[in-house]
């Protein structure tokens, strides 16, 4: 049973957590924190991150924490984002791609995509992008992107992803969540074609209790507990992340979820990754079409 007490120190570790001022993304933090990292929440919400950061500041640590504004929906923002943080900062140890939108009204980001996508992929796709140099400049870093099981419910639809057609806010979740699988995944080939000493591994976090049920109603929410049962609470859920974010056992390419009820629930462990044979191709097609959206290309 692997909890946040097998953390190893963490000092002189820079990390950086998208979406990190509640949830899954605070405990994330808050266990960084714990063990020494000098944590940067990266968060839409300044005043919120502040307010974060403050109690979490409360912890007695060896290590540090600051926020930074980051609006995954905006790719010029995403851009000043990471400018701040290089003048800040002069290398990456560990980039945790937390942050998430799930099932909202038609929504689209600053650039035109459907709301899920273009924050859930695009946004997270950029900023890594942006950031690129500074993992590079670690020994040994990580990056870590949070998925979902509903990964194997999606289709990536490349005619509709600006909702030009229709939308269902579960079917772009979902759409959203395996985008963001397949793009751990041919980011890891990409690091070992590069030659880099990067981990790219993605974790999920099972059936937890965060606000990212907050476009859900209460007859939805009633039925998703019918149907998938007790949720975990958040600090429980943030573990795929964290084990993934430090344990000596991880490879590239790896996904991380909880060991018990089908990865609904329990503690980490690595998980079988359920993709067809052809990934590949749609991995290479969906990198391709991030680089042409954002215009950013790496590694």
């Amino acid at each position: 049973m692997w909890t946040k007490e097998n953390i190893p120190d963490q000092t002189g570790k820079t990390v950086i957590i998208t979406g990190s001022n509640v949830g899954i993304g605070y405990e994330t933090a808050l266990a960084l924190y714990e063990k020494g990292a000098a944590v940067t929440l990266a968060c839409r919400d300044e005043q919120k991150a502040g307010s974060a950061a403050n109690e979490i500041s409360k912890t007695k640590s060896k290590g540090s924490i600051e926020v930074l504004k980051l609006d995954l929906s905006d790719l010029n923002q995403i851009k000043e984002a990471a400018d701040v943080f290089k003048k800040r900062h002069d290398k990456l140890d560990l980039l945790i791609n937390n942050a998430g939108v799930m099932v909202p009204p038609a929504s689209f980001t600053a650039q035109g995509f459907e709301l899920q996508f273009g924050t859930n992929v695009l946004g997270h796709y950029a900023f890594t992008g942006h950031l690129f140099n500074l993992l590079k400049a670690a020994p040994q870093s990580r990056i870590i992107t949070v998925s979902s099981l509903v990964y194997t419910a999606g289709k990536i639809d490349y005619e509709n992803l600006k909702s030009e057609k229709n939308y269902d806010p579960n079917r772009e979740y979902a759409q959203s969540k395996l985008a963001n699988l397949l793009f751990t995944l041919e980011l890891q080939d990409r690091i070992e074609k590069a030659g880099e000493n990067i981990i790219s591994a993605a974790s999920h976090p099972g059936a937890t209790l965060t606000n990212l049920a907050r476009f859900i109603t209460q007859e939805q929410f009633d039925s998703m507990i019918e149907t998938y049962g007790e949720l975990m609470p958040a600090w429980k859920g943030a573990l795929p992340s964290l084990f993934a974010a430090v344990s000596p056992e991880i490879s590239g390419g790896e996904l991380i979820g909880p060991d018990q009820d089908g990865g609904l629930r329990g503690y980490p462990t690595k998980a079988v990754i359920e993709l067809s044979g052809s990934y590949h191709l749609e991995a290479e097609k969906l990198w391709k079409y991030a680089q042409e959206a954002t215009g950013i290309i790496y590694p």
